[in-house]
């Protein structure tokens, strides 16, 4: 157990990109689940850490002072940053550069709509929700053509697949695999990681 870096999370799309980007990045971390029914993220010590009260919430302890990090993506970032090479390749170039291409792309254009939707049939709104519901399949599907070698962005895995795998996980109930052939590949490649599949589990037992 290391107690330098906490990641706090539950089971939830957010804290798992987190989770399997510190197990990709070989980054020793402390797994600490919050249990989200018992309004464990509303507690006042979690909103010292994070006044939003969502998770996941990553604290550095070896840096002065610690280091507190909200964001799902930017734990992403920060684990490319003090891991060079297993999150992205090291050295500024094209293929980093589409490496971050395709990983923004399933940030901005598939995770986010998927969390407008979430919203929106929590407010009762479903019609709306299923439209861009619609649109966030149609992004996965165009996801497809991304696989020309692979992994999303080439042959390395990389933040893209990260972004990329736990939408897809969410949304495989209702995509139509057989018509995707090289995503079905790629999904199923990805979930067999050792390290994908620690990430998936590091809130079950933390």
């Amino acid at each position: 157990m290391n107690n330098q870096i906490e990641l706090y999370g539950a089971n939830t799309g957010n804290s798992l990109r987190a989770a399997i980007a510190l197990e990709e990045a070989r980054i020793a971390y402390t797994a600490c689940r919050l249990d989200l029914y018992a309004q464990e993220h509303r507690g006042p010590a979690y909103l010292a850490l994070n006044p939003a009260g969502k998770v996941p919430t990553l604290i550095d302890h070896g840096t002065s002072p610690a280091l507190v990090i909200n964001q799902s993506n930017a734990i992403i970032q920060y684990a490319d940053s003090i891991a060079p090479g297993k999150l992205a390749p090291a050295q500024p170039g094209p293929v980093r550069t589409r490496v971050i291409d395709r990983y923004f792309y399933f940030v901005t254009d598939v995770i986010a709509p998927s969390h407008a939707a979430f919203f929106l049939h929590q407010a009762g709104q479903d019609k709306a929700a299923a439209i861009i519901d619609l649109r966030v399949i149609e992004q996965l599907t165009y996801a497809e053509s991304f696989l020309t070698g692979e992994f999303m962005a080439g042959e390395q895995f990389s933040m893209a697949d990260i972004s990329a795998f736990t939408i897809a996980r969410a949304f495989r109930d209702r995509l139509e695999w057989k018509e995707l052939p090289q995503l079905s590949r790629w999904f199923d490649s990805v979930e067999a990681r050792p390290a994908v599949q620690r990430g998936l589990n590091a809130f079950k037992d933390a």
